[in-house]
Formats: structure tokens, C-alpha cells, sequence
């Protein structure tokens, strides 16, 4: 920082750690003086304490240098020459008095009276953090979730942070409570360290984890002798804190919310799929002829058979990949049923899905969340088995996308009567969330499943469709040089340099020039990972400086590694139920005001405000992990593809990719990378016991069939 020193011109440097300090403020600060060759005389600071200004001029600077939303420099010189020095304790305890100043009424005074005291609060869980060893970047995330009450909850127990704050990990959390004097062998750490492996875990994708490698996990994560996690698992059982359960050979152990999920999904998929149909009746022949007329489309064999069994069941899969007609016969069994008078809902996991969904049905389709009316304060559903939704069926897309506890949130507030539609392609990436859900029912067979592989005429001519395909049977796609009118090109690049620069060039110029595309919001670069050259991280940086460099006069906001500018695209990192934007959702920043410590995201047709203490909820999307695509689809997608990403090269993950570019897909980069992830169809286990609860339900239908 820059200080002013008494008895000095000039301003000096001062380099240091400290929680928090602001514009205006005094600080004390005790180091030794060093020469730095590039900036010159500093002081390294070993210790550094602030202090509230007590000058005009500090206080006028601190007022106005964004430390309390709604005041900037200006409204603060008016502040500060109406009240002077007792500009803070008006604030505190007289706001009503700020209504005095031009321009401040009712409620731009009480949102100066509450930023005042939140950042008050901010600051001291910032000063605790930091006083425990821990960065203060969070201190907003920490408030919000905790309140005034802060300190006292984070004091009572540290390991709650990493359970709720995203960004502070079990290691920061473990640092506090060592310094708060919990000793490194405690029982206590060592319960939390168990349910921290648990809960990372589901991370990974698993449900549960074998008693085995969640042992050693956790003494690895701990630094323990593994008796003393053994003993802490045995009183964390004995408290049903966690839940074993012997699956085959495999002794499982779970946190309880997830055991709970797979036996009501195994116990509502066997209910269901043992009922009888309870729509009205519907000849099929003539109802399949009517649609036909209605939509001048002749349905194919497999989708007129996954008509008549839609209608007869209570519960269908359909599953395919691209150009196979899932929207076709969608559309059909929709208009049938519509036709009958018969309400029917969809749904689809995330908000762009659920926005195809419903562009394609020509109906209303809603977030998964937001059709079970999804209650941010409580972090439960209104909708639920007691209070279900209303309707004769329920459609939910790209379900290969649901993990398990949605699955058993959304099938639990299912009607007694309703029918259940479940559409995805089974050869996608499997949900972020735990669990295979879509795959484990396919493979049980515990419900009907229609399979779509013919491609459609109007598919057939898509180099998209028909290379994804040809991935998707383990075959390397077709990469001659195309037509030119082809959506689908393979250049070969051998060095990371080299694919940088294909991919910059081809995103800045040549695809957009092409297709007439904007290059900032129809243009997605899908990498396989975050990391490394060719990763979504540093190829954001480059094509930030490319499309989007910065203007003069224009704001900007550096926060959580990032700095974000007007017009940057950014992507939604977790689910905000209070804002309603999911993981994976796409914007565009849209307004900086720096007075307000606040910036507005437009997602779609909405705008979204963020305060600058949020803002790691959100990443720049210029590129984009292939993970992060999923159920969603773009106008154009450039894909990198090197050795360097071995580690991710599988089959499943480059056939994602493709299937999102609707009207061009480039791949760059080595044909031995692209060989390497067409072969691997190894897709990683995921610690679940649904598949067994399934089979086992399955093996119930047919014992009380016969």
C-alpha cells in the first residue's frame, strides 16, 4: 500500500499481510526498510495494526472509497462537510440524520445504515480469520451464510467452514481449530475429518466409500494413527452420523442423506414401475396417424413402439444420442397427451436445458429447482411427497445430468397417479453431483427403455451427428479435410503454442467471420480440464485480452484470481438458489459500480446483481471445462485436444463435446490425443449401491409377476 507519512512529501511504499484496510485509515506498520529494484525504497512489514481515520481527510477517503455501498466520493465530501468527524456515529445511531444531505431519502439511507454495519461484521470475521491464519477473501461468503453470529458459530466449530464455504477447505478450517486449541489427536478432529472425506467424495461423484480407502483417506487427510480414525468412525456409526452398509463384498459407509436417496429412488422406481397406467384411454394406432397429420413428420418403428409404451407405463426411458429424433418423439407423446387434456410438466437440471426444453416443446420448462419450489432459506422443496406437484406426467430432460439426491427430490413429490418421461443420452458425461442415476436404471432394467440409433434424414448430412456416433462406437471420427460447407473440421496442431494460437485465431477471426457468429457470446472454447496451457484457465486469460481488452474509463473489479471487465462472458460456479442461477449457467457482465461494490450479470433475458465479495461464485467463460457444458449447446465450439490432458482423455468426455456445437465443431490439436480418449472407455466406478437396490427391486416385480 501507499501511505502518508507525517513529516514526509513523498507517499512510501509498504509491503505487508494484513485482514483488511481501506483507503483513509491510519496504520502502524513495523518491518525494515529495503531497497527494491524495481519499486524502489519500501518498508517490509513484519506487523501492521489500522485504525479508524480521525482527520477530515482520512474520514472523507475512507467514506469514499467503496467500504460502504451507495457512498462514493462524492456523497462522501457532502457527508463529511455536513457532519465532520461525527459522520460514524450519525451513521450508527442517528441515520435518520443523512436524509439531510441532497439526493439521500428513506431508502438509500437505510442501505447505507446496513452496509455500515455488515461491513463492521465483515471486517471483524476478517481480523479473526486472519488473526486464526487464514485468508480474509471469504469473510463476505462467511457472513452471509452465519450472520452477526459469525465468530461465535466458526468458534464453536471450525470444521463447519469447510462443510458450507466454498473455497475454504478442510485444511483452513483444521489451522483454526489447532489454533483454538484442539489437539491434532482429538476424536472430535478426527469425526470431522471422516465426514470431510465423505463430503469430498461426493465430489468425485461417489455415494458412499469403502470402510477401507474412507480409513485411509482420512488418516492421510489428517496426519493420524489409523486407530484413532477407527475409533472416531465407530462413535460416528454409533451416532448414525454415518451409515455402514454391506453391499456384495463391499462393507460401504455413508453420510445418511445419500443412503436415504437410493433406497427411495430403488423403493418409488419399484412402486412405479409395478402400477398400472392410469391415463385415459388412448388408441394408439389412431392417436400415433393424428400426430403424424398434426406435425407432417412420419414417426419412425422405435418411436411409434416408445409412444404406445409411454402411454402403457408409468414410468419410460428413452434414450439416444444426437439426430435420432428424442425431440421428434418428445414432441409427439406431448401433443397426444395434451390432446387427452391431460397436464403435463417439464423439467430439465439446468436453467439453459430447461430453456431448449422448452423451446423445442413449444411449452413451459423449468429448472428441476424451481418446479419442486425450491426454498433457499430452509434449503428444502415445497414440493415433496406431502405436497406433490400437479400433473398426469412428468417430462425431465438430459436426465444423465441429475444426480441422486435431485433424482430422489423430484420422484418423491411425483403424484400417485402421475406417469413418469426420463430423456438423456446415456453415453454423456455422467452428473457432477453423486451418483449414475440415469445409468444404473438403464442397466437394471428395473423400468421400461427405449433405445433410439437410427439418425434422421435431416441429421444424416451433419458431420457433428455422424462423427459423434462414430465416437460414441469407439471409432475414430471421420477427419479429411471436409467440404467447405462442413460443420465439422479436425486441425492438427502438434505443440501447445501452436493450438493456442489456432484456437485465438480461430475464435477472434475465422469462426465468427464464417458463420457471421458473435465471437464473445456464440463461440465456446470446451477444454478437457482447468489447468496446464491448453486448460480452460489460461486459455481464458488470452482470449479475455483478445476479445474483450480493456478501455479507458471503463470500471473493473479484481477478486478470487480473476478481473472481470463489462462484456466479459462469466459462468456460474455453484448453485444460488437465492439468485436462482445453477452451476453452469452463462452470462454476461453487463454494469460495474464501483460505489455500490456491486456488479449485474444478465443471464438470458435477466439481470442478476452480485457484490464484489460473491464474485467467486463465478469464472470467466471464454473457455469452459467439457463438464461445465453439459446441458447446454452452442452455436460454434472449439475444442483443444493434446497429450497433456492424458489423464482425461476419455471417450465419454470428447463425445460431450461434440454433441454441444449445433452448428460447427472444430477440434485442435494431436490425432494420437483424439485415438488415445476414442479408445478409453474406462469410465471411472463410482461408489454407489443404487444399481444392487435396483436389480434387487427388479427381482421383486418378477417373483410377484409370476
Amino acid at each position: 500500500m501507499r501511505v502518508t507519512v507525517k513529516g514526509r512529501r513523498e507517499p512510501l511504499t509498504v509491503v505487508g499481510v494484513v485482514a483488511s484496510v481501506n483507503t483513509g485509515e491510519w496504520i502502524t506498520a513495523q518491518g525494515t526498510w529495503v531497497r527494491d529494484r524495481e519499486h524502489g525504497l519500501q518498508l517490509k512489514a513484519d506487523s501492521i495494526t489500522c485504525n479508524a481515520p480521525s482527520s477530515r481527510e482520512g474520514i472523507e477517503k475512507y467514506v469514499g472509497s467503496g467500504l460502504i455501498k451507495g457512498i462514493g466520493p462524492v456523497y462522501a465530501k457532502k457527508l463529511v462537510d455536513t457532519f465532520g468527524e461525527e459522520i460514524f456515529a450519525i451513521i450508527d445511531q442517528c441515520s435518520v440524520r443523512l436524509e439531510e444531505i441532497d439526493g439521500i431519502g428513506p431508502t438509500r439511507r437505510r442501505k447505507i445504515k446496513a452496509a455500515w454495519a455488515e461491513q463492521k461484521v465483515v471486517r471483524e470475521i476478517m481480523v479473526f480469520l486472519h488473526s486464526n491464519g487464514v485468508g480474509t477473501s471469504r469473510a463476505l461468503r462467511i457472513y452471509k451464510t452465519y450472520g452477526e453470529n459469525a465468530i461465535e458459530t466458526v468458534r464453536a466449530d471450525p470444521y463447519t467452514l469447510a462443510k458450507d464455504i466454498q473455497g475454504i477447505g478442510f485444511k483452513s478450517a483444521d489451522l483454526i481449530a489447532q489454533k483454538l486449541g484442539l489437539p491434532r489427536d482429538s476424536i472430535i478432529r478426527a469425526q470431522a475429518g471422516i465426514k470431510h472425506a465423505l463430503l469430498d467424495a461426493t465430489n468425485q461423484g461417489h455415494c458412499a466409500l469403502p470402510r477401507g480407502t474412507l480409513i485411509e483417506e482420512a488418516a492421510r487427510l489428517l496426519g493420524v494413527d489409523i486407530a484413532i480414525v477407527e475409533q472416531a468412525l465407530e462413535r460416528l456409526i454409533l451416532n448414525a452420523e454415518v451409515m455402514p452398509e454391506q453391499i456384495g463384498e463391499q462393507h460401504l459407509l455413508y453420510l445418511p442423506y445419500l443412503r436415504r436417496a437410493e433406497q427411495g429412488i430403488a423403493k418409488l422406481l419399484k412402486k412405479l414401475s409395478s402400477a398400472p397406467s392410469q391415463l385415459p384411454p388412448i388408441n394408439i394406432e389412431k392417436a400415433v396417424t393424428w400426430c403424424e397429420q398434426q406435425t407432417g413428420k412420419e414417426l419412425a418403428p422405435t418411436q411409434r413402439e416408445a409412444i404406445r409404451k409411454a402411454i402403457e407405463n408409468r414410468v419410460l426411458v428413452i434414450t439416444g444420442g444426437p439426430g435420432v429424433g428424442k425431440t421428434t418423439l418428445m414432441r409427439s407423446i406431448l401433443l397426444i397427451l395434451r390432446a387427452k387434456k391431460l397436464d403435463c410438466l417439464l423439467c430439465a437440471p439446468t436453467g439453459r436445458a430447461a430453456k431448449r426444453l422448452g423451446e423445442v416443446t413449444g411449452l413451459e420448462a423449468k429448472t428441476i429447482h424451481r418446479l419442486l419450489e425450491f426454498q433457499p432459506a430452509s434449503g428444502g422443496f415445497t414440493r415433496d411427497a406431502n405436497n406433490p406437484l400437479e400433473c398426469d406426467v412428468l417430462v425431465s430432460d438430459e436426465s444423465s445430468m441429475i444426480d441422486l439426491p435431485l433424482f430422489h427430490k423430484l420422484i418423491q413429490a411425483l403424484p400417485e397417479h402421475a406417469h413418469l418421461l426420463l430423456v438423456g443420452d446415456i453415453d454423456q458425461l455422467p452428473s457432477i453431483g453423486p451418483g449414475s442415476v440415469l445409468a444404473d436404471i438403464i442397466r437394471s432394467n428395473v423400468v421400461p427403455v427405449v433405445r433410439l440409433t437410427e439418425i434422421f434424414r435431416q441429421s444424416a448430412s451433419s458431420r457433428i451427428t455422424a462423427n459423434a456416433h462414430s465416437i460414441r462406437a469407439g471409432q475414430m471420427p471421420q477427419l479429411q479435410e471436409p467440404a467447405k460447407e462442413s460443420d465439422f473440421f479436425f486441425i492438427e496442431r502438434d505443440e501447445p503454442a501452436s493450438i493456442q494460437s489456432t484456437i485465438l485465431e480461430l475464435v477472434e477471426v475465422r469462426i465468427p467471420k464464417k458463420l457471421r457468429l458473435d465471437p464473445i457470446l456464440d463461440v465456446q472454447v470446451l477444454s478437457p480440464m482447468n489447468r496446464g496451457s491448453l486448460g480452460a484457465r489460461e486459455l481464458n486469460m488470452l482470449l479475455q485480452e483478445r476479445l474483450n481488452p480493456c478501455r479507458d474509463g471503463e470500471p473493473t473489479v479484481e477478486r478470487f484470481g480473476w478481473q472481470f471487465r463489462l462484456r466479459d462472458k462469466v459462468i456460474q460456479t455453484e448453485n444460488d438458489y437465492e439468485k436462482e442461477v445453477f452451476n453452469g449457467d452463462i452470462g454476461q457482465i453487463v454494469k460495474i459500480q464501483p460505489e455500490e461494490r456491486e456488479l449485474a450479470i444478465r443471464f438470458d433475458d435477466r439481470e442478476v446483481p452480485y457484490d464484489f465479495g460473491e464474485l467467486d461464485e463465478v469464472s470467466l467463460a471464454y473457455a469452459i471445462t467439457i463438464h461445465k457444458s453439459q446441458g447446454s449447446e452452442f452455436p460454434a465450439v472449439v475444442i483443444p485436444l493434446a497429450l497433456q490432458h492424458y489423464v482425461l482423455l476419455q471417450r465419454n468426455l470428447v463425445y460431450t463435446a461434440i454433441t454441444r456445437g449445433r452448428q460447427m465443431v472444430v477440434l485442435v490439436g494431436q490425432k494420437r490425443a483424439l485415438a488415445s480418449a476414442v479408445r478409453n472407455d474406462n469410465i471411472g466406478q463410482r461408489f454407489s449401491a443404487l444399481y444392487n437396490r435396483l436389480l434387487a427391486a427388479r427381482s421383486e416385480i418378477t417373483a410377484n409377476g409370476q
